[in-house]
C-alpha cells in the first residue's frame, strides 16, 4: 500500500489501494508513476505529447465477464466453471499487467456492494497471480458504474460484471 503526497496534497484513496512493486506502478490509464520515501510523486516517461502529457502504455478493457457465471449469488468464491474460464483467459492474454475491477447491481447497499465487488475482483486476481499474471491494480465499484438502468433484472445482470483491463 503506497501512502505518499503529491506536492504536498494527500493522496486519493485509490492510491492507497494501489498495489506496486516497490515504488514503481503503473496506474489503469497505463502511465507508469514513481513515489520517492519522502512522498515525491512524478511519471516514469521523459516522452511527453505536445501537451505536456506523458506517453503511457497502451489499455485495454481486454475482457467483462458476468458476475453471476462466475460466483453464486451474495459469494465471492469463484465456481469451477469460472475457475477454468479465468484460468484459460489469463494464460492465453498475454498482457504486460491487468486491473482487475468488480461491479455490482444496486440491490444492496452502497457500502455492501462496495465490499462485494471488491472481493469479487480480489477473488479473480488471486486466481490470475496464482497463474502467474503480473496483478497491478484491484478495484471495487459497487453500483456506481453501472452499464445499463437497475430497474429490470436485464439490466442488473450486465451490472454484476468484474472488468479486466490489459496493459499491453
Amino acid at each position: 500500500m503506497i501512502a505518499a503526497t503529491t506536492l504536498g496534497m494527500a493522496a486519493p484513496a485509490e492510491a492507497q489501494q494501489r498495489r506496486a512493486i516497490g515504488t514503481i506502478w503503473i496506474d489503469p490509464d497505463g502511465c507508469e508513476h514513481w513515489v520517492r520515501d519522502d512522498g515525491w510523486e512524478g511519471y516514469m516517461s521523459a516522452r511527453l505529447t505536445r501537451q505536456g502529457k506523458p506517453v503511457c502504455h497502451k489499455v485495454e478493457t481486454c475482457a467483462v465477464m458476468n458476475s453471476d457465471q462466475l460466483f453464486a449469488t451474495d459469494s465471492y468464491h469463484i465456481n469451477h466453471a469460472g475457475k477454468q474460464r479465468l484460468t484459460s483467459f489469463f494464460r492465453s492474454a498475454g498482457a504486460r499487467a491487468y486491473t482487475i475491477i468488480g461491479h455490482t447491481d444496486s440491490r444492496a447497499s452502497d457500502e455492501y456492494n462496495l465490499r462485494l465487488s471488491y472481493n469479487r475482483a480480489n477473488s479473480v486476481a488471486s486466481l490470475a497471480a496464482g497463474v502467474g499474471a503480473p496483478i497491478m491494480d484491484v478495484r471495487g465499484m459497487g453500483e456506481r458504474q453501472p452499464r445499463a438502468s437497475n430497474q429490470t433484472a436485464a439490466g442488473m445482470q450486465a451490472n454484476r460484471r468484474v472488468e479486466i483491463i490489459c496493459v499491453r
